[in-house]
């Protein structure tokens, strides 16, 4: 094997293949102050500003990296270990009802409100369209969630 060096670029030629490759030498990127965690977060935890700090890293670490205020108010889709990047897919809406949590289940048409007990068979933010169940009838609906353990069931 031949290594030649050039300002730009190393070649490298392979005795007996008649292949030259050219090889460009990467520069050293210095590193960019990134937001990280400041210690760890649980999935289900609600991130505020205060739970980030700057570190340097590299540049690529920082690709995707949403700020502190973008993430604070948002819930950790997933386990999050301290000093890690956080990205959008890391975050969700908040969950106002859970999975298993109980509900109420509100009914309206033109001023009348029908409300009763229910349990969730998914889990949603505000706006988020859930399954529930009525414990009273058994029923299944697709209700919109309209607050914490609050449930909208539109009538045709």
């Amino acid at each position: 094997m031949i290594v030649m060096r050039f300002r730009t670029a190393t070649i490298v030629a392979l005795a007996g293949f008649g292949l030259a490759v050219p090889v460009m030498a990467a520069a050293a990127a210095e590193p960019v102050a990134t937001s990280v965690l400041s210690h760890a977060v649980a999935r289900g935890d609600i991130l505020a500003a205060t739970d980030f700090e700057a570190q340097p890293r590299p540049p690529g670490y920082a690709i995707g990296a949403i700020a502190p205020d973008v993430a604070a108010g948002r819930e950790a889709a997933r386990n999050l270990v301290a000093g890690a990047v956080v990205r959008a897919g890391d975050v969700v809406a908040p969950r106002l009802v859970r999975r298993g949590d109980p509900v109420t289940i509100n009914l309206r048409s033109r001023g009348l409100v029908i409300a009763t007990t229910g349990r969730a068979l998914s889990a949603g933010g505000m706006g988020d369209l859930v399954r529930v169940v009525a414990q009273s009838t058994n029923r299944t609906f697709d209700a919109t969630v309209e607050g914490s353990g609050a449930v909208h069931v539109p009538l045709p």
